[in-house]
């Protein structure tokens, strides 16, 4: 398999160490419904996920929950409701959703407030380190002293400011060094959680959750981490300083990000609220449908929904089950060309809108081929698409639902 490494900004092959890869994709922050553009990113490393196992190699996924973060606290607050309650009830839906849409399950989910002692160890590592500095409870990273901060987005000094500003953290903080500088701890206010540290009771910031959370569950390095184009900066590229300040060098061997979903001209987001909700579109389609959408785009292509895009995955999905009912067969070297072109298409970066024209193809000729039972040397439907639809995360919840 080849994919695109962002941070060598080239598609290279992914080559495993063994028999064994670690996948760790950041997770969600539970305090509202799973939306299209998380279903997006999630649908893109699970697809890479079935390639692996299909390749007989032994995949451990992970996926963390931020279930302490400021937003999940406001919102519990607007609600009048403990962020710990806010947290369940969304996870539940989210990981309800995910498998309606026939997602794997991920091995590991591991929570940010089971961990934060282990958080809390790691900054007194950067501290000691010289990498962070403490004040008046706070603790930040002092991304002067990381001179490769900034080498995984490839961006400058002044747009990492302007994208700090835009993403929620605050340059012009006054207790801050440089305004890049980034969170590592910080005091909670009144009514917030609260856990121990030498630095005060506070809470982590957010990068060093995933730091210490996809290390933890994994081991470094991490074969393959990743998640949405818009955690480049400042997430991962935090996330790297963090591990490689503290001495875990190299922290990730490949960095796959999933590009943008958009609705009504701007990016799918909750602060926006153009959000396409996946309960609304189950209520509407199989999951198996959802599925086929999101393979119709390439992950490194960021799309812009139209409810158009959705009958047209309906009808390819009735197209599909009608060539595995309709009981054709194909020439076991046809059926062998169709699964050799399918494999090349996923294998090339992930092109799972080139792998869908393949089973467009191959549908089609079972359909053109009429009932009839499979002589020698042939195979019905029934074994030539649905190998291939679970590649794609579709046949695992039935095409025919």
């Amino acid at each position: 398999m080849r994919l695109y490494d962002t941070a060598r900004q080239a598609v290279v092959p992914f080559e495993p160490r063994g028999n064994r890869v670690g996948i760790y994709v950041c997770g969600i922050t539970p305090y509202d419904a799973a939306h299209l553009g998380h279903a997006f990113t999630y649908h893109v490393f699970d697809v890479i996920t079935r390639r692996l196992r299909a390749q007989h190699l032994t995949v451990k996924s992970v996926r963390n929950v931020t279930d302490v973060d400021d937003d999940i606290l406001r919102v519990a607050r607007q609600r009048g409701i403990d962020y710990r309650v806010l947290a369940e009830e969304q996870v539940a839906q989210f990981d309800r959703d995910m498998s309606d849409i026939g997602l794997l399950p991920v091995d590991d989910e591991p929570r940010a407030t089971a961990h934060v002692p282990e958080m809390a160890q790691w900054v007194v590592r950067l501290v000691a380190a010289g990498y962070a500095y403490a004040v008046d409870g706070w603790v930040y990273f002092d991304t002067a002293l990381f001179p490769d901060y900034g080498s995984l987005s490839r961006l400058d000094a002044a747009a990492m400011v302007a994208l700090s500003r835009d993403r929620g953290a605050d340059p012009d903080d006054s207790r801050k060094h440089h305004p890049l500088d980034f969170v590592l701890w910080q005091p909670s206010r009144s009514g917030e959680p609260r856990w121990p540290s030498p630095f005060g009771e506070g809470r982590p910031g957010w990068h060093i959750e995933c730091t210490v959370l996809s290390s933890g569950s994994i081991g470094t390095p991490i074969d393959i981490h990743g998640g949405g184009e818009d955690l480049i900066y400042p997430h991962h590229e935090s996330e790297i300083a963090e591990a490689e300040a503290a001495g875990v060098a190299p922290y990730v061997r490949h960095w796959v990000h999933v590009a943008m979903v958009k609705y009504q001209g701007e990016k799918m987001s909750k602060s926006l609220g153009n959000l396409v909700f996946i309960r609304e579109l189950l209520d509407d389609v199989p999951g198996a449908t959802v599925r086929l959408l999101l393979a119709a785009h390439h992950f490194r292509a960021s799309w812009s929904y139209e409810p158009e895009e959705l009958r047209d995955a309906e009808a390819r999905r009735v197209l599909y089950e009608s060539a595995l009912r309709g009981g054709g067969a194909l020439d076991s070297d046809e059926a062998s060309a169709f699964e050799a072109q399918f494999l090349a298409r996923i294998d090339d970066n992930l092109d799972t809108p080139g792998a869908l024209r393949v089973l467009d193809l191959a549908a089609a000729a079972l359909i053109s081929a009429g009932r009839r039972t499979a002589a020698p040397g042939q195979l019905p439907g029934s074994l030539v698409l649905p190998p291939l639809l679970d590649v794609l995360g579709v046949q695992g919840q039935s095409v025919a639902a």
